[in-house]
């Protein structure tokens, strides 16, 4: 591998990822409009501003860029409350934009393409373990996109030469612990997030959702360092021939990245009380619009397939976490 196009590569998994290409020796090329990707995440990095959906732009990067070996498809919207408010907003840039890409990358002989997939596409299930022969039945629009463009990509591998590795996602926390980049926002939406934001400014964390069918009713997720997560892409990457072969008759692979460990949030709130050696006030809350129980992964796929396994625990990703947005704050306030 010498180039990798990746969308959304100034958002927080894709600039993760292309600084683990970075120190590989292999070079990515970033696509994205900065609509929440940050420019300080791509200084010094070959990138071009625009839409995926922009196919002159697409071509314009393979003309510039004819020695890319993949695509790394990252962009998206992804907050669940937001595409329940917004669902066809999330349709239209999820799903309708990335069929246009499609057309961009076959068009210009692109034939290895690693998707941003997520968990969240999981039906429920009794245990909240579930592997890549789970059923999928997602119940918000944004997985709903999700589970819309695999269903796509399959399609695409199977009537054209082009080969696909669909990495579905659990729940990246952490940064970059080298901290050249983490989560763009201070207060992001996810459960980390909120617990940093409470701790920061010393407010009560709400949990929300307390009669999910777990151990302590609270919900459930594998909580996977985002550093972990940028290795498994590399995994995917330079094996890409060996896990997807270009004579497969299947052309399509799907791989869980997660840790394999199940996580409450009640759990996740002690581990974070650890972390920082403080108590926090905790509140109950009911479900917020589009909130699931959860799960963790039970599959050995990633260790078999690519070679990989975690490697960094959560206290790792609440200090890492908690590094970055101190970094970060300071350098927003600084200008």
């Amino acid at each position: 591998m010498n180039k990798i196009l990746i969308t959304g590569g100034a958002g927080f998994i894709g600039s993760t990822v292309a600084s683990a290409l970075t120190d590989q020796g292999i070079t990515p090329v970033i696509l994205d409009d900065f609509s929440k990707g940050r420019r300080e995440f791509v200084v010094d990095r070959v990138f071009y501003e625009g839409d995926i959906a922009d196919q002159a732009l697409i071509d314009r990067v393979f003309t510039e860029h004819p020695d890319i070996d993949a695509a790394l498809h990252c962009a998206a919207k992804i907050v669940v409350p937001e595409s329940v408010a917004q669902p066809l907003r999330y349709y239209r840039e999820n799903v309708a934009k990335t069929v246009d890409l499609l057309d961009g990358l076959e068009r210009n002989g692109c034939r290895r393409v690693v998707f941003s997939s997520s968990a969240s596409i999981y039906a429920p299930t009794l245990d909240a373990r579930v592997d890549e022969s789970s059923p999928v039945a997602a119940a918000s629009p944004y997985a709903r996109t999700k589970q819309m463009m695999e269903q796509v990509l399959h399609d695409w591998s199977t009537a054209s030469p082009v080969r696909v590795i669909a990495l579905r996602y659990f729940n990246p926390i952490g940064a970059d612990p080298k901290l050249r980049t983490g989560l763009q926002d201070l207060n992001p939406t996810h459960a980390l997030g909120k617990l940093i934001e409470a701790h920061t400014q010393g407010t009560p964390f709400t949990i929300t959702g307390v009669d999910w069918a777990t151990r302590d009713g609270s919900g459930i997720r594998d909580y996977i360092h985002i550093w972990d997560l940028a290795r498994a892409h590399i995994a995917a990457l330079t094996r890409f021939d060996e896990v997807v072969r270009p004579d497969a008759d299947d052309r399509y692979r799907v791989i869980n990245i997660g840790t394999g460990q199940g996580t409450t949030v009640r759990e996740l709130v002690s581990a974070f009380e650890d972390a920082v050696g403080q108590n926090l006030a905790v509140r109950e809350a009911e479900p917020r619009p589009g909130d699931v129980i959860g799960c963790y992964t039970a599959s050995d796929n990633a260790h078999r397939l690519l070679g990989w396994t975690a490697q960094h625990t959560i206290n790792d990703g609440v200090r890492d976490a908690l590094a970055w947005r101190a970094k970060w704050a300071a350098q927003l306030a600084a200008g």
